[in-house]
């Protein structure tokens, strides 16, 4: 990573948010090297995990897909596909909830990062979409995954197949962005909320985003047994004492988390 351009940067707030930024003038385009760099910061976070995290990009782009002039035959597509699959995994699979703050175009991969968090505010001038099939090619982000899971498969294979780009509101009709802000507030609205989560219960918020993440791919039974597991683990943290004798002895919202 030492030879690699700062692509992505990553910056650790005091109040436990850490925050990564695309940076690949001019477009934020995922370029071999900015996702190589992205994964190697997500996989740092996992080593040394803070309260929440912020993906955000430019003010005018977000990321605007893959790198299309490191595409050739099938060989770099599938350099590119694994890549991509492997940097983007290692951002969902953080055990911290990963807000993405969407200020403008958010298209194929770009959106495809977007998907990976767990939560999307975006700007009223933000543009979600999968347009690659205009470029007779399908996403290989973890478009055709993540995308009907979170809209429905209906949804997603006329995104899909037509590749229209969606303004903000209709991505909030369809729950694709999950809170739609004023441009100029969009970064503080996703930082804040960060905050707000890092100052929680922080391993009882991992085991709930473990259960949700892992049970979509388990039938019900077996998410609900999964579910059983989980909510036994929780009983031997520090912070489900807390909140249990805090709601006994003050009531609900009072508790003061450790994050142990």
């Amino acid at each position: 990573m030492a030879d690699e351009p700062e692509l992505v940067r990553l910056e650790r707030r005091d109040d436990g948010v850490a925050v990564l930024t695309l940076d690949n003038p001019k477009v934020n385009a995922l370029s071999g090297a900015l996702i190589r760099t992205l994964r190697a910061h997500a996989e740092a976070l996992a080593a040394d995990l803070p309260g929440a995290v912020v993906v955000t990009g430019g003010d005018r782009i977000f990321a605007a897909g893959a790198d299309i002039s490191e595409f050739g035959g099938p060989e770099e597509a599938r350099i590119i596909t694994t890549a991509i699959h492997d940097a983007l995994r290692a951002v969902a699979e953080l055990p911290r909830f990963v807000v993405a703050a969407v200020a403008g175009y958010a298209l194929g991969g770009g959106c495809e990062l977007a998907l990976a968090c767990d939560y999307r505010v975006g700007s009223e001038r933000a543009v979600f979409g999968q347009p690659e099939i205009l470029l007779g090619i399908i996403p290989g982000g973890g478009g055709t995954q993540r995308l009907p899971r979170l809209v429905g498969p209906a949804r997603a294979k006329e995104m899909m197949r037509s590749g229209p780009q969606l303004n903000a509101d209709a991505a909030l009709r369809i729950r694709l962005a999950d809170e739609i802000m004023s441009h100029e507030v969009v970064n503080a609205r996703a930082l804040a909320l960060a905050a707000e989560v890092a100052a929680g219960a922080l391993h009882a918020q991992a085991l709930t985003k473990q259960a949700v993440d892992e049970g979509l791919d388990k039938t019900l039974d077996a998410g609900l047994a999964h579910e059983r597991d989980l909510f036994v683990d929780v009983f031997h943290t520090e912070d489900s004492r807390i909140g249990v004798k805090s709601f006994l002895e003050h009531g609900p919202g009072k508790a003061a988390f450790t994050g142990r």
